[in-house]
């Protein structure tokens, strides 16, 4: 088989005020031209790297076009996208036949003119390829499934985890689909089921735990091929905005339906037990300074880089400041021009520095403190998801009243230890750790946290889902209204 790989991703939060533009996807984060599957691992090239490996494995011949992920922000320029598109297009005609497309996107994209870039891309895939070639996506779980996506591909498959260690098990999952159907061995239809929520579900815990472990023993049974829970991405003002369920069955379209919605069923039933508690920021802090055993993880869910927030809210680091709290530290804050400062300085310095509070509203106010610059890394970096790095260009620990710091020039959500511990910070004595991040910190701080909380400080993602002001999505939803499925014609007032 000539199987075509390839690689376009962002996640768009409309509400942002940051715009995704050709450093975003060249400079910013991921970029490889026709070699991203031969390149070390990061956040966008794992699914190429599996494909790509088990395809030579198989005897298969390989053609690769872009592979990039740009770190989400705001709605892409309307060219910006139309080139990216168009780039990977020439590279699928200039391929000749193919049997099999393999596609890496996010599922979240929106762009100036294209609310489903997804669908759009695929939809022009399917128009160069044909009826006949195999076309499968790999997508984030935080996606807008749409029905352009649902008609333009054989196989749509989501992530199962959040936080998302399972990137290349899911590509495997979709190599395998894929390729199967290539050999006429089955024949995958797929259904939805809305499930009209949104809401955030956090898969370590219960009871998403054994959800997610029941949804992947119904596959292969009984001519089920594949499952995936799309939860949706909550600050994407678009249509389709909300979480479903994805299921492919082999052949038979009414078993994906029923079963797609049985399990949408339990995700309801599950609605108030799968909801995350957040505390105020004071909470926050005094669960932190009321035990010992080792430090409180607090996730500051609102200012998440990965949400396409600025990730330079200062509302956490002021009221640290004004509690005189000790022994804690925070990060790590966006703020290029503070980094610049403390490289100026030199390492040793103490001068006065003013961090954050640059990119808007949902910034807050700047917190002006007289730091000490501890370390400074020309090219930091950390351990990043499935395995890759994830870089902060330069950055800078600083200190200032028994509170560390670090502060970072690439614009990136906190996922491991390492983003303090890679500078010199100690964690062992702290009691306070507090997590630019919404999820994907969990699986490698959950090992060294005393107890992990999130907090619902200001930021550009606010996880009040009730509120977000829509002007695209008419469907009501829970938690907007407490009876989502009750004839409506449109969104009601939110639910008291």
């Amino acid at each position: 088989m000539r199987i075509f790989i390839a690689g376009l991703a962002t996640e768009t939060n409309t509400f942002s005020p940051i715009p995704t533009g050709w450093s975003g996807f060249k400079e910013q984060r991921v970029w490889f031209r026709n070699d991203g599957s031969r390149q070390p691992p990061v956040a966008g090239n794992v699914p190429l790297i599996t494909w790509r490996r088990l395809a030579e494995a198989d005897g298969h011949e390989v053609v690769e076009s872009l592979c990039t992920f740009a770190q989400p922000a705001g709605t892409t320029l309307r060219h910006v996208y139309e080139g990216l598109r168009d780039m990977l297009l020439d590279d699928l005609r200039r391929a000749g036949p193919i049997d099999v497309v393999l596609l890496f996107m996010h599922g979240a994209m929106v762009a100036h003119g294209y609310d489903d870039c997804e669908g759009d891309t695929l939809a022009h895939v399917r128009e160069v390829v044909g009826p006949q070639a195999k076309i499968g996506i790999e997508l984030d779980l935080h996606c807008h499934l749409t029905e352009l996506m649902r008609r333009s591909a054989d196989a749509i498959i989501t992530y199962k985890e959040y936080p998302h260690i399972d990137m290349a098990e899911r590509a495997a999952e979709l190599y395998a689909l894929c390729t199967r159907a290539a050999r006429g061995e089955v024949t995958p239809v797929t259904a939805y089921h809305d499930c009209r929520m949104i809401s955030m579900w956090r898969t370590p815990q219960e009871p998403m735990r054994s959800f997610v472990e029941r949804m992947q023993l119904l596959e292969g049974k009984d001519g089920i091929l594949s499952i995936s829970f799309g939860h949706g991405f909550p600050w994407g003002d678009v249509e389709e905005v909300g979480a479903k369920m994805v299921v492919i069955a082999d052949g038979d379209r009414l078993k994906a339906e029923a079963l797609a919605k049985r399990l949408g069923d339990e995700i309801w039933a599950m609605r108030e037990a799968t909801s995350t508690r957040h505390d105020t920021i004071d909470e926050g802090i005094d669960r932190s300074l009321s035990g010992q055993g080792g430090p409180v993880v607090l996730a500051d869910v609102a200012d998440n880089a990965g949400g396409g927030a600025p990730s330079d809210n200062t509302a956490i680091l002021a009221r640290l400041v004004d509690r005189g709290v000790k022994d804690a530290v925070i990060g790590c804050f966006w703020d290029p021009q503070a980094v610049a400062f403390c490289v100026e300085a030199g390492e040793g310095a103490t001068f006065p520095l003013r961090i954050g509070g640059k990119c808007g509203p949902s910034s807050g106010d700047p917190v002006d403190l007289m730091v000490t610059v501890r370390r400074l890394d020309p090219d930091f970096t950390q351990t990043g998801l499935s395995g890759g790095r994830a870089s902060f260009g330069p950055s800078a620990w600083v200190s200032a009243d028994g509170i560390d710091i670090v502060l970072v020039s690439r614009r990136q959500q906190t996922f491991a230890p390492d983003a303090f511990t890679g500078l010199g910070i100690s964690l062992a004595d702290k009691a306070l750790v507090v997590v630019k991040s919404t999820q994907h910190f969990h699986a490698a701080f959950a090992p060294v946290a005393r107890e992990i909380r999130y907090v619902a400080a200001p930021g550009a993602i606010p996880p009040d889902y009730a509120n977000i002001p829509f002007s695209k999505r008419t469907r009501p939803y829970w938690p907007r209204v407490t009876d989502p499925f009750a004839p409506t014609n449109a969104l009601q007032e939110p639910a008291a």
